[in-house]
């Protein structure tokens, strides 16, 4: 389901990172500096290894041996990241909407992530007045609404307090459960990755 064979280079940080993995959640572990973030935003199409792979369910997305590098809007990703990075001027309804806008046919449908995620009482709110939780819930639900092939998280706990966390973590569940989508999330917690994942991938 999910190969990857790249060498990485960004400045003076160098590393190859092969992952091989057949389970459907599979979690990138290891301390800051290790690379996870760059392994994400290579398979998002974000940042270009020097050489190697990427494959996901069958699909190349990167092969430096046969020129294939699929440009970032057609690689069907959906990437949620440490912060919500939500647009402040819109309400939540416009966040959502944003990332429908750019999709073609919908696999999933704006009612249903609403209804997955419980949002339907922010909606017509502005980031601003949300909670940290809640801002991430709306990030999720943009990251679906762009119909994605493969879900990316990049550490989309660290920014909460733990009470938050716990908040959370049963959405981040539901959809691992629900959705049936190829995930790859990245954590340095032990506590989050133990809950949400089937397989664990550890960058020294």
């Amino acid at each position: 389901m999910l190969h990857i064979d790249i060498d990485l280079r960004r400045g003076q940080f160098a590393r190859h990172v092969r992952i091989e993995a057949t389970q459907r959640v599979v979690a990138l572990t290891g301390p800051s500096g290790a690379g996870k973030t760059s392994v994400l935003n290579a398979i998002a199409g974000l940042v270009r290894p020097r050489a190697g792979r990427i494959q996901i369910d069958g699909r190349v997305l990167f092969n430096s041996a046969t020129r294939i590098d699929v440009p970032t809007h057609r690689r069907r990703i959906g990437y949620v990241f440490q912060d919500a990075r939500l647009f402040p001027h819109l309400d939540v309804t416009r966040n959502l909407r944003f990332g429908r806008h750019h999709a073609g046919a919908d696999t999933f449908a704006f009612e249903q992530v609403i209804e997955l995620l419980g949002i339907d009482g922010l909606l017509q709110r502005r980031p601003a007045n949300l909670s940290g939780g809640e801002a991430q819930r709306v990030a999720i639900g943009r990251a679906l609404l762009s119909q994605p092939a493969l879900l990316l998280f990049d550490e989309p706990l660290s920014a909460l307090d733990e009470a938050r966390r716990e908040e959370l973590i049963p959405w981040l569940q539901r959809v691992r459960d629900e959705v049936r989508l190829p995930m790859l999330y990245v954590s340095h917690t032990s506590d989050d990755v133990r809950r949400l994942a089937d397989v664990v991938h550890t960058l020294d």
